[in-house]
Order: structure tokens, then sequence, then C-alpha cells
């Protein structure tokens, strides 16, 4: 398997610490408003990775963060507290507003198929953690307080910028245009890692350190979450692109620091979903959330087949249009797969094999889910039984997380219903259910065709799960005992 890596601008053979296991980290949430679906393309891309990593034979422990203290507007060191943000304008308090939009992000997961990560750690539960990490860092000299803070000390790296290529002189402490420099700072970017003097005089969560009484800084956080759950050696940390720099670089320093070794061998970042008028964002007034497509009349597992149409590092452009073209596929697929017969002979397993080798392949190449998509097609394609193409399907769809021969199967049962209500003016009537509406006018035909024993049978069957028929001139209604 090839990964494209962040930190090094190439694509590499993925090798992990421990042979056969990988050790995952996936940045969450902010929980103080609802996940955009920008947000959640990061999180689509990340579950597909997991799942094709269990997929390919590995053992896989994701982690995840819930960062519901220390996250600043600016994802630096100035703006506005999100989570205090968050509080005030619902008139509830932060914790409660944690909780709340916590269950919010997880519904959204469960309506994309995105899996629950093995451990998902909320920040303020690791406080301890953060004291102990921060007071070593201390006392290696790689931290220093100031003004009341905590702050890492970025001159004391051999290389900082690990993302991106900036000059030296870019560390020195400077005035940034509309940014008020803090001026406790030793250099430019120097970050904090506890504060007990901020510019919330009403900070909500605070707790006692060694400094005074204050709050971690929200990079120490997602050192320290991995460090317990994931062990000193990471193999794969994933994220939004936005999240390189700062906060993937300082979490690179801090941890680093700490263990006196290299820390996380692969870094995964997923690109932007863009509008028209450019990257989406919470601050642009109404902004898109699956309960907000779900009430447009989009099945969410639409978006994720959207995303999966494209390259996780490449821009992905949303536009209503785009997604009804996305919505127009993605039904067609499903009418393909619904054609398929249910008894069409034994699956032939040289055939699953040699699709499923092909489709590691291809995927194995930095996770290249638009190929993944097509293997579907090239399946529907095959000169193979439906039996096998079922089984090929449902086996890629455990990586792809489409749910096809689930939503086929409703597909053909409604288009089934909808057929029976009119066969031949012949109608049925019934409680709303399309598998028994279907069963039914199976009956009919069999009976139309003179084929009696079918038709008993099939009454039988509908008298077991306790269907009452009444048979009239137009048709038969039915109903349930």
């Amino acid at each position: 398997m090839y990964l494209y890596n962040s930190a090094t601008h190439k694509k590499e053979e993925f090798v992990t610490h421990t042979p056969g296991r990988v050790e995952m980290y996936t940045c969450g949430p902010t929980v103080y408003h609802f996940a955009h679906i920008g947000n959640l393309r990061s999180y689509i891309m990340e579950d597909v990775l997991e799942k094709f990593l269990r997929y390919s034979g590995y053992e896989v422990n994701r982690v995840m963060n819930i960062t519901d203290v220390g996250h600043l507007t600016s994802d630096a060191d100035e703006g506005e507290d999100k989570m205090l943000k968050g509080a005030k304008r619902e008139h509830k308090t932060v914790m409660e507003i944690a909780q709340y939009y916590t269950d919010a992000f997880f519904d959204d997961c469960r309506k994309l198929n995105i899996k629950r990560p093995d451990v998902v750690q909320p920040a303020t539960g690791m406080v301890d953690d953060y004291i102990r990490i921060v007071s070593g860092l201390i006392e290696k000299g790689y931290a220093y307080i100031s003004g009341g803070n905590v702050y890492f000390d970025t001159s004391k790296l051999e290389r900082y910028y690990v993302f991106n290529d900036h000059n030296e002189e870019d560390l020195a402490v400077g005035v940034r245009e509309g940014v008020e420099e803090d001026a406790n700072k030793r250099n430019r970017n120097d970050f904090v890692l506890w504060f007990t003097k901020s510019k919330f005089e009403d900070q909500a969560l605070k707790w006692d350190s060694p400094w005074g009484v204050g709050y971690p800084g929200w990079h120490i956080e997602c050192s320290c979450i991995s460090m317990k759950y994931n062990g000193e050696y990471l193999d794969l940390h994933c994220g939004g692109v936005d999240n390189a720099f700062p906060h993937h670089t300082n979490e690179i320093a801090q941890s680093e620091s700490y263990l006196g070794h290299p820390w996380c061998r692969q870094w995964f970042h997923v690109a932007h979903l863009n509008t028209s008028d450019g990257k989406m964002s919470k601050s642009k007034g109404e902004f898109l959330t699956v309960s907000l497509l779900e009430q447009k009349g989009y099945d969410p597992i639409v978006y994720r087949f959207f995303c999966l149409q494209s390259h996780y590092r490449k821009g992905l452009v949303f536009s209503g249009e785009n997604l009804d073209n996305a919505a127009g596929a993605f039904n067609k697929l499903l009418k393909k797969i619904a054609a398929l017969t249910d008894n069409s002979g034994e699956v032939d397993k040289a055939a699953v094999a040699e699709f499923k080798e092909k489709f590691i392949q291809q995927m194995g190449n930095d996770l290249n889910t638009s190929m993944g998509v097509t293997a579907l097609y090239d399946v529907l394609k095959a000169k193979i039984n439906d039996a096998t193409k079922r089984e090929i399907l449902a086996d890629f769809d455990s990586v792809l997380g489409l749910d096809l021969l689930e939503k086929a199967e409703e597909l053909r049962k409604n288009e089934a219903a909808q057929s029976a209500k009119s066969a031949g003016g012949y109608t049925v009537t019934g409680e709303g259910d399309p598998e028994i509406d279907a069963l039914v006018l199976a009956r009919y035909e069999a009976r139309k065709a003179k084929n009696f024993a079918e038709a008993d049978r099939i009454r039988d069957e509908l008298k077991a799960k306790g269907i009452v028929l009444e048979d009239t001139p137009q048709g038969v209604k039915w109903s349930k005992i």
C-alpha cells in the first residue's frame, strides 16, 4: 500500500512500527456547533482509509479526540474561544453545548456510515496528562513560563516547519497584519501549552495546575490523547489540510521534544470542500449540514458517494447541480444492482479473489476511491454470474460503505410495489408494505398463469405473516391480523 505523506511531500510505501498493526489518530470535532459537510468530507475519507486497512489485513487501533475546551477561533492563540462562543449563543453551559454537539456529530456519522473510532476521548478528561507532559517539556528546556502562561519554545528545534517551507526569520517575534502579537512570546511561532492568563476573563472551564488556575492550549490535547491510547509511536495521523499548520506542526514539535524520538510516520491530509465562493465555513451564515441535505431530499449516502468520486487530496467543489449528478449516478448504479438475480448459480470463488486483488491494488494506490467506485461498474459488466457479482459488490462495499445491496433491494421492492398497484388494471391496496405488495402481485401472476400450486404457496406464506386477503373485481386488498 502506498500513501502520500504530507510530511515528506511524496507517495511512500505504508510501513507500521509494529508489523500488521496500525496505530491511527484522527483529529475530532470541536463540539460548539454542528459539523458542516466540509468537515465531514475528512471523516468520510478517514473512515474509508480505516476500513481499507482492516480489509487489507491490518489490525487497526483508531483514536479520536473531542475538543470540548481550549480551541480558539483562529486555530492558533488568537480569537474567541469556540466553546464559550457556542455557550453564549445558545444560553447553555459549555458542557451542555459539548454533549449536545458530540451527540449530533456521531448521529451525522451514523447517517454517513462512518464507523465510530475504537477510542473517543473528550479533551476535558485528560487534564492530569496535560499537566504531566507540560511539566516534562519545561524540565527538558522546551517550554518556558511567561506572563502567567506556559509556552513551547520553537527556537529549540532544528526544524519547526514540517509541512510547509518558511524562512527561519519567520520565527522572530513580529507583528502580523490584523493580529495583535502576544508580547509574552519569545518567538513568533511559540504556542501556548497552558493558559493562566488569557483574553477571556470569563473562561468557563479551569483547573488547578503548578502554574496557576487555567486551561490547556489546544495543541497539547491531541499529543497527550494519542500518547495514552496509541503509545509512543504513531503510525498514521489524519485530519483536514487546514490542520497541518499550526495544529499538526505543533503536535510534532511538542510530542517529539517530550518523547525524544520521532513520533508519527505518516500524515494523511484531506483537501477542502469548496463552494463557488471558496472554502466552506461555519462563519458564512447558513452552512450545509447533513440534516439540511436531508431536508432538501438527499440521502446522506449520496453525499458519501459524491465524496468518493474524487481523490481525497483534490479540492472538491460542492454545488446543488454536482450533488444532483451524484444522486442520479448513484440511483442508476442501484438499479443495475437491483436487476441482479438472487438465485443464479454458485459463487465463483476464483473470480472473487481476482477482483479483490485488483481492488486492493487500485485502492492501495494512495486511497484512490474514484477507482474503487469504478471497480463496482467493472463487476457489473463482467462475464460472471449474478451470484458472484453480488458477492464481490458486498465485499467492496465493506470498504466503500454505500449500503449497495440493501439500498438496491429497497429500490427493487419499491418499484415492484409501484408496478403491483397498476399491473394490467389489477390494483393492490394495503398498509404500505412494499414486500407484501410484491408477494400479492406474485400470487396474482401465478394464478393468471394457472400455476395454482405457486399461488397457494404464496397465499400460505402471506397467511403465516398474518396477512388477510380480500379479492375484489378491481384487485385485492390486504390487511394484517
